[in-house]
């Protein structure tokens, strides 16, 4: 299994940016399709982007022209840039590394998908 590092959550006002990380351990990094899911209390744990070893990409509706993720395999880290942000992005968003394929990844997901990361919050004011 791969252990996951977030890093690069806090607090930014509406139209702002921030860019998390996933720092991960491992040798298998390069094969795992890695994604960011956020979650708000009381909700489950939804997709917002992933990215494959091979770097195609896929989004969520709600922040598809807003974030962009990207990956740097030498490093073993993935990356999120959030930029435009909302007060609705306002969640712990977590990263997850899994062995399947981009497009299989589900919409929401709980703690048995892959491994994942222990959550950074990010909260945007208004």
């Amino acid at each position: 299994q791969v252990q996951l590092v977030e890093s690069g959550g806090g607090l930014v006002q509406a139209g702002g940016s921030l860019r998390l990380s996933c720092a991960a351990s491992g040798s298998t990094f390069s094969m795992n399709t890695m994604s960011w899911y956020r979650q708000t209390p009381g909700k489950p744990r939804e997709l917002v982007a992933g990215i494959s070893g091979s770097g195609n990409t896929r989004y969520s509706d709600s922040v598809k022209g807003r974030f962009t993720i990207s990956r740097d395999n030498a490093k073993k880290t993935s990356y999120l840039q959030m930029d435009s942000l909302k007060p609705e992005d306002t969640a712990v968003y977590y990263c997850n590394a899994v062995m399947s394929n981009l497009w299989r990844l589900p919409i929401v997901a709980g703690n048995n998908v892959g491994s994942w990361g222990q959550g950074t919050q990010v909260t945007v004011s208004s």
